[in-house]
């Protein structure tokens, strides 16, 4: 017959109290105490500095925790309950000697190893913590950091799909001269907006469809070079026609990469679903 111990002393009902407490219950107390990381992200979107494509990732992210919540365990596992705390202390130390940025993603790290000490077993973390970190406004830091290498090398590649092509096409920095044409490889044409829709897309695909880590940290270059191929050809469709005409119309910009992008995304779901044996 089973025994059920209550506790008359202060210190032992608080520690049933706490021990009562459901694992989401305990993650949201993390959280709170990493509120400072949250204001700030939540104050870059609200003055605009950031697209506000992270709601996406923590929309989703939210979903996949609520669809699993029933299975979260009890008891956390020791290793990730111990590196959670570590990085939760990191991430409040960062407050007072890193960039906000590096801060927050600390943050964001602390709490998916904490909601991974007590995932299920056999569920896979890695998109889960990459949704975590996608939920941060991090476009317009891959953007000040990353643009310019990235247009460097679409400008690049693209010169030789054009030569190929049979036009007379050179690159210098991020110009192009295609056909007499000088043709400016600007920020948008980047690629870091397909570069954070594509991971995303590969992080949501792996959470919701019980991908393996290891399979997909093994699927992930591919992903980067469907992105580089997808805005090579984004940026080659785009330079011949400003090469051939006049202008291209704002319209044209946006259809030509909307259809690429769709492609690029429709590919990488295609890359993260396939296999049969990489579900966990």
């Amino acid at each position: 017959m089973a025994t059920a111990f209550i506790a008359t002393h202060p210190l032992g009902r608080w520690q049933a109290r706490c021990e009562a407490l459901s694992p989401l219950a305990w993650l949201g107390l993390q959280a709170a105490a990493l509120w400072p990381h949250w204001r700030w992200a939540g104050a870059r979107l609200a003055d605009g500095s950031d697209d506000p494509l992270g709601l996406a990732a923590l929309a989703a992210l939210g979903l996949w925790v609520a669809q699993r919540e029933p299975l979260l365990r009890g008891s956390p596992r020791r290793a990730w309950a111990f590196a959670s705390a570590a990085v939760t202390i990191m991430a409040t130390l960062a407050l007072f000697f890193l960039p906000p940025l590096l801060g927050a993603v600390l943050a964001v790290l602390a709490l998916a190893a904490g909601l991974r000490s007590v995932m299920p077993s056999g569920q896979p973390w890695l998109p889960v913590a990459g949704l975590a970190v996608l939920a941060l406004p991090v476009v317009s830091s891959l953007q000040f950091y990353a643009g310019y290498p990235l247009r460097v090398v679409t400008a690049e590649i693209s010169t030789w799909v054009l030569q190929l092509a049979g036009l007379a096409a050179e690159r210098s920095g991020t110009a192009m001269l295609v056909e007499g044409e000088l043709v400016i490889v600007d920020a948008p044409c980047s690629g870091v907006q397909m570069v954070w829709m594509a991971y995303f897309c590969a992080c949501a695909v792996a959470a919701f469809s019980g991908l393996r880590d290891r399979a997909m940290l093994a699927r992930l270059p591919l992903v980067g070079l469907l992105v580089l191929a997808g805005n090579v050809l984004r940026n080659s469709v785009l330079v011949t026609l400003e090469a051939q005409q006049a202008s291209v119309s704002e319209a044209v910009h946006q259809g030509v990469g909307l259809v690429v992008l769709l492609a690029v995304c429709g590919a990488v779901v295609a890359v993260m679903r396939g296999g049969r044996d990489a579900q966990a």
